[in-house]
């Protein structure tokens, strides 16, 4: 199973999108209609790639637009990008998203004691390979780390690309301490810290901001695969959720190709790129 991307719009506005085709050359949404599962027997997951490492546009997952191209995320109408917080250059990993996956706001997850985000499951990939904006991929679940962010829940599961040469050595979070030292720190750092040049708080955690193993990772992202069953089935009210898509045939949102085509073409044709404001290259530093 292989996908491309489209892009539409210059990069570095506004109008810029990157949609998402499958191997028949169908547009698709990388929300609904990529399978969670790359090998469900071997939980061998599916992650779609927003922020390739050490790149700074906060690029994710539009979930309220048709057919959920990745666009830049837009703060008081300025396109976001997240600050080099001294060691840090940008993300520290692949970051993104397992796809057909849902953290349900209404749900009070019984061990955060916060709802959900309303976005899919978050990804970190600690593999060596930088990927590409869009990049499908394919991952092995190590832990998760439970983010509390602005009173929500929001987890953070780290996972390895199955493509990385060093992946077999990889099953489970305490892999990742003893074989890259320092990582697992400087991701709890890095979340903790990422807001606070933008005059936030530090973020918080549960569990005393203490990862949780890979079985308890893969339960979590199941358990947000049931809630994303519930929206595509309309069981759950999806509020301001784009639910489009062009596969999941028992789902009331299923639209045709045509339909698909037409939303891309809706869209901005691609053009230049904006340069990048020179202020996102700048380094914050302050003390803990």
């Amino acid at each position: 199973m292989s996908f491309t991307v489209e892009e539409r719009g210059r990069p570095n506005t506004q109008d810029y999108r990157v949609f998402f085709k499958n191997s028949e050359g169908k547009y698709i949404s990388p929300f609904h209609d990529i399978p969670i599962y790359a090998n469900e027997a071997q939980d061998i997951f599916h992650a779609v790639v927003e922020v390739p490492r050490w790149t700074n546009a906060k690029m994710e997952i539009a979930t309220k637009d048709p057919l959920n191209p990745l666009k830049q995320d837009v703060k008081k109408g300025n396109l976001r990008y997240v600050a080099n917080v001294f060691p840090h250059k940008g993300y520290i990993w692949n970051y993104g998203a397992i796809p057909q996956t849902w953290e349900d706001p209404n749900h009070k997850d019984s061990d955060t004691g916060c709802c959900g985000d309303n976005d899919p499951i978050d990804i970190c990939d600690i593999g060596n390979k930088v990927c590409s904006r869009g990049d499908v991929i394919k991952v092995k679940v190590l832990g998760t780390l439970a983010l509390i962010d602005e009173g929500e829940t929001d987890w953070k599961v780290i996972v390895i690309n199955t493509e990385d040469p060093e992946a077999a050595s990889f099953n489970n979070i305490d892999d990742v301490r003893q074989l890259k030292p320092g990582y697992l720190e400087a991701t709890v750092d890095w979340f903790k810290r990422y807001k606070v040049p933008d005059g936030k708080p530090e973020n918080q955690f549960a569990f005393n901001g203490e990862f949780k193993n890979r079985d308890f990772a893969i339960k979590t992202v199941k358990s947000t695969h049931e809630f994303w069953k519930s929206l595509m089935s309309m069981k759950t009210n999806a509020g301001e959720l784009n639910c489009m898509n062009t596969t999941v045939s028992d789902s009331p949102f299923c639209c045709s190709a045509t339909d698909a085509d037409t939303v891309v073409e809706s869209a901005c044709a691609f053009g230049p790129e904006d340069p990048v404001p020179s202020s996102v290259d700048k380094w914050f530093y302050y003390e803990n």
